[in-house]
């Protein structure tokens, strides 16, 4: 598990030696069993590593110690603190949509003014749990609605597969597969996106009714999380990327 996380990052065993103050036979012979670890040499290297929460926890049951992360729901009384800040998060973003997901783009919850992304969306798609990736790019949901269907697909599949890798989490290189999969009769995709002088960012640009709202977005994470499921939320505001498109969720 060490090694495959240590070339996941992309680090050579002296490298990761070096940032953990100890030698690269040391870190040779702990990733072929030949030396064991204590508790807190896992937890160095997979500070290093930079390990999700959720694989540090399996790292260490592998190596023999009881895992130290907390998992729990988002309902559990303990996040009263965590659902606490979404909600205002969530409510202070309106007029504007704004969403939680976890860490394989489930919904977690979303403002009112979100309900745009829903709207006419067949109810399969709308089952629990509500991906967001697959509503974006679904020709029965947004992939439809899409203006700029070919750019935003480019940069959401490239983020996605980047993610699988990163995180090692299985379910994201399936949802990569499956919606590179998905067909949009009579559109192009190989359009490549070349920004011109004037452009900052890469909007959503989505047909809703006569109009078409163009959006940017930001994601932002807890930070320094010590618990599992806090870890791997992640909040995604929409903004108007021009008057108009203000002027309209106003």
């Amino acid at each position: 598990m060490l090694r495959t996380w240590r070339q996941r990052r992309r680090v050579s065993q002296l490298d990761l030696a070096i940032e953990a103050g100890v030698s690269s036979r040391h870190i040779s012979f702990l990733e072929t069993g030949r030396a064991r670890p204590s508790r807190e040499m896992v937890m160095k290297l997979a500070e290093e590593l930079d390990i999700p929460l959720r694989h540090r926890n399996r790292l260490l049951v592998a190596a023999g110690f009881a895992p130290v992360f907390a998992e729990r729901e988002v309902r559990d009384p303990e996040m009263r603190a965590v659902r606490e800040a979404l909600g205002t998060i969530l409510a202070g973003h309106e007029p504007y949509p704004a969403l939680v997901v976890d860490a394989a783009w489930d919904l977690v919850a979303a403002n009112t003014a979100a309900g745009l992304f829903t709207a006419g969306v067949p109810e399969e798609l709308l089952a629990e749990p509500v991906n967001v990736m697959r509503l974006s790019l679904h020709p029965e949901a947004l992939g439809g609605r899409l203006v700029n269907l070919a750019e935003v697909r480019a940069r959401l599949l490239h983020q996605l597969r980047r993610q699988a890798e990163m995180s090692g989490h299985g379910r994201l290189a399936e949802l990569h597969d499956e919606l590179a999969a998905y067909r949009y009769p009579g559109v192009d995709l190989n359009v490549t996106h070349v920004p011109g002088p004037g452009d900052i960012l890469l909007p959503f640009r989505i047909r809703h009714g006569d109009r078409v709202l163009s959006m940017f977005t930001t994601i932002a994470t807890f930070g320094t999380p010590v618990e599992v499921t806090a870890s791997e939320l992640a909040i995604e505001t929409f903004w108007p990327a021009d008057e108009e498109t203000a002027a309209a969720f106003r």
